[in-house]
Formats: structure tokens, C-alpha cells, sequence
């Protein structure tokens, strides 16, 4: 076990108390309607956070979303709007250089319901993003202020990325969170931890994705076999595409649009899916077997089929390169007395991006909290403080030992 020493545990003492700021700070960022579709309501929120990280002293800058597309209800391509990320640099030329990230959007639209904050009990909060995100973004913010006050911090540069559209796969963000991955010698992702403080250790990858069926129109009395079958073409591959599950992959068929009248051989569908591949073996496999599956059904239906979409989420396995990180905070926690676990998880975020580039990330070091992406979602507020001084010593363990990518 290794104790803090009298320079670590004073730099910590900046967190004592410090509970009511960050709920107030909390709560009146999750006051903000921020939806990863509501681009005016995450304009706003990147103005606030902007302010909030001014005092750090970084050089903060807005970065346009990467153009994105997807395929509508009618099959067609579109533009697919994001918004503006936030980056922050500070000491970039430091030996050591970490890369803390988190999203401003949430899962809740600017018409859900679910839009204020509630105590369940005196610990217990109940918001929209209070832990998914807007509870990690403050905790980044109080162990960079930790830091900055410390003797340590000349030894260690940071880089943080705010992104707009974690929660839709980070289409408009993933060119910048590669490039600071890339710059930096290890990540912390401020994902919410589970109610107990478990962290995420290997998680599955991601893909989402549309096929177009393009068939063709008929009378369905007079000469339906003239007509070529659209949304018969779409079920038949979503029966195809689910008979590709296993241990290691498993796929959802979520959505077919399409159809029209009952007298009308339908010529048009568009079928939606995810595979969460657990291995890079097996998202080779979900790919082939798209390949083949759309072929096959393109072949038996004689239509043109038209498939959008790609594993936007790398799997990210506990390989030897992540399993120091862990091992760190791990460390870091018996030091101020925590348990840190950890466990696999089928969920992916931006630490599933990060580690893709070969990054060692732990991507939960946000609050402990539960039922995200829910009406339910709640913020353990006893564990704010907690968290923040995990993250706070990690940082200043960092800049004491240095890190080699």
C-alpha cells in the first residue's frame, strides 16, 4: 500500500467540502437541455462549460463537427448535423501528457419529459445527465483544479476534449478524439461509475447500420410477380444478419421502415441494426457476414440493397497496455482507501475510441451513479468528492512517475 505522501494529501485537501459547489454546478448543468440532436441547446451548454474551464488557464478552442451522413426513412443519404466539441490544452510540451475526456449531449431530446432535477434522498439525484455526463465533466474540472494548485503540475500537460455526440457514436468527433489520443501518453474518460464504484474493464465494440433495399413495384392482385419485394428483402436479412450471434457477437435488428398499401408490392425498406462484436476476430467476422448476408438476399430477392454505417466502436479488450492503467488507479484508490474493481461490460464509449489508437484509458472515472439513458438516472453525490480526489491523484501520480505510452 502506498500512502499519500504530505504533499499529495495537501494538495487533496482542496477537495474537503467541496461537495454542495459541485451539485450546485451539477445541477444547473443538467438544467440545460443538451440532446445530441439539439443543436441549439449544446451551443449553450459549450458556452457554459467554456466559462467554467477559463480559471484553469488552458487555451480553450471550439472544433467543428466532422461531416457525417445517414440514411433516412426513404433510404436516401443525408447530411447529419453535430455540434461544436470543446478542446482544452494546457503545458503541451510537458514530458507527460494526458488526455481527459468527456461528453456535454445526453440521450434526452429537448421534447422528453424528463427534464429537471430531484432528490430521492439526501445522497441520491436524480437528473437528466447527472452521471452521464454532466456529474464527470465537474469532476474533471475539480482534480485539473487540484492539480494546477499542486507542486506537481509543471510535469504534467493535459489536453481535454468536451464532445457534442458521444451519446450517437461520436460520428462529428472521432477525427479529433484519434488526434489528441495520439498526442497523449494515457486517457481518463469520466464515464459514470456503477452505484458500488465498479469500473468498466473490457468492453465490446459497436457498429450501427442501415441497408437500403431498392426493389421494385407492382400491383400486388393484378401482377404482384412483376413487383420485387422490399420489406420481404429487408426481414429475410434481418433473419440472416440475427443468425450471426454467438458468444462473442451479438446483434439487435432494430427497425425496418418502409412499406406502403396493402395492394402495393412495396419498392423500398430500410432496415436498421447494431452487432457489439467482443473481440476484433469476431467484429471480422459481423463484417463478412454482412457481406455475405446482403448478397445472398440481394441474389434471392433481385434487389439492390445499399448498407451505411460501420463499427464506429472498436472493441476494447483488458490487454496488458490497459491492465497498468487500471492497476494504477487501483493503486491510487488503496491509497484513500477505496476498493477499486473492475468488470466487463457490453456498453462502449469514447475509452473504446481512445484505446483503438493505443492509448491505455480507464474510462469510468466519473461519479458512481446508475440507470443512465433513463428517466431514472441517478447521481450518487456522496461520491463526488470521493472520485475527484481519485482523479486528482492519478493526475499527480502521473506527473510524479511519468508514463510511457
Amino acid at each position: 500500500m502506498t500512502s499519500l505522501s504530505p504533499a499529495e494529501a495537501h494538495a487533496l485537501a482542496r477537495i474537503d467540502g467541496l461537495r454542495p459547489a459541485l451539485l450546485a454546478e451539477i445541477e444547473a448543468w443538467a438544467a440545460v437541455n443538451s440532446g445530441s440532436r439539439n443543436l441549439a441547446g449544446l451551443a449553450h451548454m459549450a458556452d457554459v462549460l467554456e466559462a467554467a474551464f477559463v480559471p484553469l488557464g488552458g487555451t480553450i478552442r471550439r472544433v467543428a463537427a466532422a461531416p457525417a451522413t445517414q440514411i433516412d426513412a426513404s433510404g436516401q443519404q443525408r447530411e447529419l448535423a453535430h455540434g461544436d466539441n470543446l478542446h482544452i490544452v494546457k503545458r503541451p510540451d510537458a514530458p507527460v501528457r494526458v488526455l481527459m475526456t468527456g461528453h456535454m449531449d445526453t440521450v434526452f431530446a429537448a421534447d422528453h419529459p424528463f427534464q429537471s432535477c430531484r432528490w430521492l434522498d439526501a445522497d441520491t439525484l436524480n437528473g437528466p445527465g447527472v452521471a452521464d455526463m454532466k456529474g464527470g465533466i465537474a469532476l474533471i474540472k475539480a482534480a485539473l483544479t487540484v492539480l494546477e494548485a499542486s507542486p506537481f503540475a509543471d510535469a504534467i500537460g493535459w489536453e481535454v476534449v468536451l464532445n457534442s455526440d458521444e451519446e450517437v457514436s461520436s460520428p462529428g468527433s472521432a477525427p479529433l478524439l484519434a488526434e489528441a489520443a495520439q498526442r497523449c501518453h494515457l486517457g481518463l474518460t469520466f464515464e459514470p461509475a456503477l452505484p458500488d464504484g465498479t469500473l468498466a474493464g473490457a468492453r465490446a465494440g459497436s457498429g450501427n447500420f442501415s441497408a437500403a433495399v431498392h426493389g421494385r413495384a407492382a400491383h400486388a392482385g393484378r401482377n404482384p410477380q412483376d413487383g420485387r419485394n422490399a420489406l420481404l428483402a429487408a426481414a429475410d436479412l434481418a433473419l440472416r444478419l440475427a443468425a450471426l450471434a454467438g458468444d462473442d457477437l451479438s446483434v439487435n435488428p432494430a427497425k425496418i421502415d418502409g412499406g406502403g398499401p396493402n395492394n402495393i408490392v412495396p419498392d423500398g425498406a430500410v432496415l436498421r441494426w447494431n452487432m457489439r462484436p467482443r473481440s476484433a476476430a469476431a467484429q471480422m467476422r459481423a463484417e463478412s457476414g454482412i457481406n455475405a448476408a446482403v448478397a445472398a438476399v440481394a441474389l434471392a430477392h433481385d434487389v439492390h440493397i445499399h448498407v451505411h454505417g460501420s463499427f464506429a466502436r472498436p472493441p476494447k479488450p483488458l490487454d496488458a497496455n490497459q491492465q497498468r492503467l487500471f492497476d494504477l488507479v487501483k493503486s491510487c484508490g488503496t491509497s484513500l482507501g477505496l476498493a477499486i474493481g473492475w468488470r466487463d461490460t457490453g456498453g462502449v464509449c469514447d475509452g473504446n475510441n481512445l484505446a483503438a489508437t493505443g492509448l491505455a484509458v480507464v474510462d469510468t472515472m466519473g461519479p458512481r451513479g446508475g440507470a443512465i439513458h433513463s428517466s431514472d438516472e441517478f447521481l450518487c453525490a456522496n461520491s463526488l468528492e470521493e472520485r475527484a480526489r481519485l482523479a486528482a491523484l492519478v493526475l499527480m501520480r502521473v506527473a510524479q512517475t511519468g508514463w510511457q505510452r
